[in-house]
């Protein structure tokens, strides 16, 4: 699972490495959140396939999803792409992705949190739903976009040994807490973020700057250079467990 993708250095860094990553790490299924792929804010259909012929085989999203002109008709279009399933349900679009890989039945869920965001329905008892909904056997796991750690934390222990794999995003910020859950959930309170280093969460640092002195409404833009990679490589067992999980952060 790959950590929010910011614009075209953080494309251009996940096609030169992803490929070389998914073939050392041997994983089976990549997923990355995509909502900050076209230009720093929301997703294209050209962005999209950016990340899919590079080796992703489900973009996740959030907030910022909406932001680009055609987001309804490729979310309405493309299983591979999810929006956050606790939207309301006319939005466009789903939140969830049925997978069979190597005979496995794998789902990748994607939920956005409310603590210092948009006051959308509860993660909880749409997670509740979506999982009553499930036949038993599959591999569950979830991408909650959140800005609250509390939030992640709180979710991530709700749905413990109900999924697989619990990885947050949104901050853009690689934390240092992953680990196993009780009940055999990885956990991750964010994934960070596939874009460049020197900037500010993936944008011109100086323009951040100006904004931050002045208060004012300046607009934020995608910075350039080198970029790194980063999220988090979670070992499954037939069971739904963790049985491991790594973090990731190539340069």
């Amino acid at each position: 699972m790959l950590g929010d993708v910011i614009g075209d250095a953080g494309l251009s860094a996940l096609r030169s490495r992803l490929p070389g990553l998914a073939h050392d790490s041997g994983a089976t299924l990549v997923i990355a959140n995509g909502e900050n792929a076209a230009g720093g804010f929301g997703l294209t259909r050209e962005t999209a396939d950016s990340l899919f012929s590079a080796g992703v085989h489900i973009i996740t999203s959030g907030n910022h999803i909406w932001e680009k002109k055609g987001s309804t008709e490729l979310l309405n279009t493309d299983t591979r792409i999810l929006r956050p399933a606790n939207y309301p349900a006319r939005a466009p679009g789903h939140g969830i992705a049925e997978l069979l890989i190597d005979g496995r039945r794998l789902v990748v869920i994607n939920l956005q949190g409310r603590e210092g965001m948009s006051p959308i329905d509860s993660p909880f008892t749409c997670a509740d739903a979506l999982l009553e909904e499930l036949e038993p056997g599959a591999i569950v796991i979830i991408d909650f976009h959140a800005e609250s750690f509390a939030e992640k934390e709180a979710l991530s222990l709700y749905l413990d040994g109900r999924v697989a794999a619990f990885a947050g995003t949104h901050t853009h910020v690689q934390t240092a807490d992953e680990r196993i859950l009780p009940r055999g959930t990885g956990y991750i309170g964010d994934l960070g973020m596939s874009g460049p280093v020197d900037s500010v969460i993936g944008v011109k640092i100086d323009g951040c700057l100006r904004r931050n002195l002045s208060q004012m409404p300046i607009k934020m833009e995608v910075a350039e250079g080198d970029s790194i990679v980063s999220g988090a490589l979670f070992d499954i067992d037939d069971a739904g467990h963790c049985t491991g999980i790594e973090r990731i952060l190539v340069h």
